[in-house]
């Protein structure tokens, strides 16, 4: 008896979303269904894949040479039968797009207008969470994220990266002084995050060299209300060149020890789950800002 498609599906998704019953969710089966599915794969394949806890499942040796394989299988798939669907579909359905508050408001926003233009028919679902959401479980397709990525479960495709600057209000260093050595910013007001701690590495070096860790005096966990507080002349903060371009260039923030900040850049991903159903409309939006963001993507 041969292995089917479906069979191989269902492997993968057991072993991605780390239980059956969420396995199930995602494929829209039923929860007997898809354990079914998974023993009969066991069974053509006479060997256990997957140890049954009551706890959580985990992949024996065979189990984990065998989900290289059938990925592989399935990618292949999936790759045909999209470029097929490709030259005969126009995008269209809904898409689930999630990025923290900052990111959606200075990127994704503008572009709007141009992506539903050129894609009339994909129905944009736009969230923002600051925290990294489970694409599956808030039913997301696409997400743009900040920073390294830890979920290898996801497929990835890179924007680009984004250089961190310290920036202060012109209002803020006529009332407190500009800081001329990284160890006056102790005299100063620091804005920063609640959560989480890593976002509060400054690109600045401390005397012993390390990348300098500050404790903000005052902390939020959302990046654009740390940028209102700067605008407001609250205090200085680092924040992301993608945020605050146009705040440069009009003069409304200023660089703070830029002759002393090492050039670190946050990379930029878009992640999403693979499902060949939502493949154009994934492709599409990511490929329209790549080409919106143009050749420089987020250097400003």
């Amino acid at each position: 008896m041969k292995i089917t498609f479906d069979e191989l599906q269902t492997f993968i998704a057991v072993v991605d979303t780390g239980a059956i019953s969420r396995a199930a969710e995602h494929l829209g089966l039923t929860v007997s269904a898809t354990s079914r599915s998974l023993a009969r794969l066991e069974e053509k394949l006479q060997t256990t894949l997957l140890r049954r806890t009551t706890r959580r499942l985990e992949l024996t040796e065979e189990g984990a040479e065998f989900l290289e394989r059938a990925r592989a299988l399935v990618i292949a798939a999936e790759e045909a039968e999209e470029q097929m669907i490709a030259r005969r579909q126009v995008p269209a359905g809904r898409l689930r797009v999630d990025a923290a508050t900052p990111f959606m408001l200075h990127v994704i926003v503008p572009r709007v207008a141009g992506f539903r233009a050129r894609y009339p028919q994909v129905e944009l679902e736009l969230d923002s969470n600051e925290g990294i959401v489970d694409l599956i479980e808030k039913r997301t397709d696409v997400a743009l994220r900040i920073g390294a990525l830890k979920d290898s479960s996801l497929h990835a495709r890179p924007l680009g990266a984004s250089r961190l600057r310290v920036l202060a209000s012109p209002a803020y260093l006529r009332r407190r002084g500009t800081p001329a050595a990284v160890e006056e910013l102790a005299d100063h007001v620091l804005l920063g995050f609640n959560r989480p701690e890593t976002l509060n590495t400054w690109p600045l070096r401390d005397a012993s060299g390390d990348s300098l860790r500050v404790r903000p005096d005052l902390a939020s966990s959302n990046g654009e209300t740390l940028r209102q507080l700067a605008l407001a002349g609250e205090g200085l903060v680092c924040l992301s060149d993608f945020m605050t371009g146009e705040d440069r260039r009009e003069g409304r923030l200023v660089p703070v020890l830029a002759g002393q900040t090492q050039d670190v850049r946050q990379p930029i991903n878009a992640v999403y789950y693979r499902n060949t159903a939502l493949a154009s409309r994934i492709n599409c939006f990511i490929d329209y800002l790549i080409e919106a963001l143009g050749p420089n993507r987020f250097d400003e």
